[in-house]
């Protein structure tokens, strides 16, 4: 299997190490061909509760960086096997930050990382809290801990917009058959919002995450 890594020296933090401690972790995976810094952009505007870490993805591409590659609607062996060696050194990430027993971990991404959210999700059921998929979708094919996701059925909150061009139909008919049945789901779609995030959808994120990890407020 293809070794990816995530480098450590990229993620963003929205606190310094000595902040952390004893706070729930919020992971950000951004999309296809952008970079840490771009959902880092969403941090005032969410719960501030948990400790925002927004990973870089591993695979250089398109001028920014990717979780796997691009490719059109159908299976494909090397974007699957990709994302799969993108989800495991996201976990061995998390591995090497020695987290306290118990920290909560929840799970926010867009597009691409939207999708790794999932994957995630499918490879260590019982490890996060909750997962946000903003204009994402689950990736093709089966996988062996899927049967015991169906069981615990996390909170995923699916957000999307009904003019969004990039993501093929395909991907959207197979999360909305796979996501309730894995998944204690809660959809949202905006009318007329593309590949992107509106402020009603990111009122709806802030809401969402706030069930899980306490009282704590959205900065403005």
């Amino acid at each position: 299997m293809t070794e990816l890594r995530i480098d450590p020296d990229a993620v963003m933090w929205s606190a310094r190490e000595s902040e952390r401690q004893g706070r729930p972790l919020l992971v950000l995976m951004h999309g296809y061909g952008s970079y840490e810094g771009d959902l880092f952009g969403l941090s005032p505007h969410l719960p501030l509760a948990p400790v925002i870490a927004s990973l870089r993805a591993p695979i250089p591409e398109m001028g920014g960086f990717a979780w796997f590659p691009r490719g059109a609607a159908g299976n494909s062996e090397e974007r699957v096997a990709l994302a799969n060696a993108a989800t495991i050194s996201v976990l061995e990430w998390l591995d090497s930050l020695g987290l306290d027993e118990g920290t909560q971990v929840g799970l926010l991404g867009f597009s691409q990382g939207g999708a790794m959210a999932l994957q995630l999700l499918r490879h260590a059921p019982a490890r996060f809290a909750y997962a946000v998929q903003l204009s994402g979708f689950v990736i093709e094919g089966g996988h062996s801990d899927d049967a015991a996701l169906a069981e615990i059925k996390p909170p995923v909150f699916w957000g999307r917009g009904t003019a969004d061009p990039v993501i093929p139909t395909e991907f959207i008919d197979r999360t909305q058959e796979w996501l309730p049945e894995h998944s204690s789901l809660e959809t949202r779609t905006y009318e007329g919002l593309a590949h992107g995030i509106s402020g009603p959808e990111l009122g709806d994120i802030a809401a969402f995450i706030s069930k899980f990890v306490g009282t704590g407020g959205a900065g403005s």
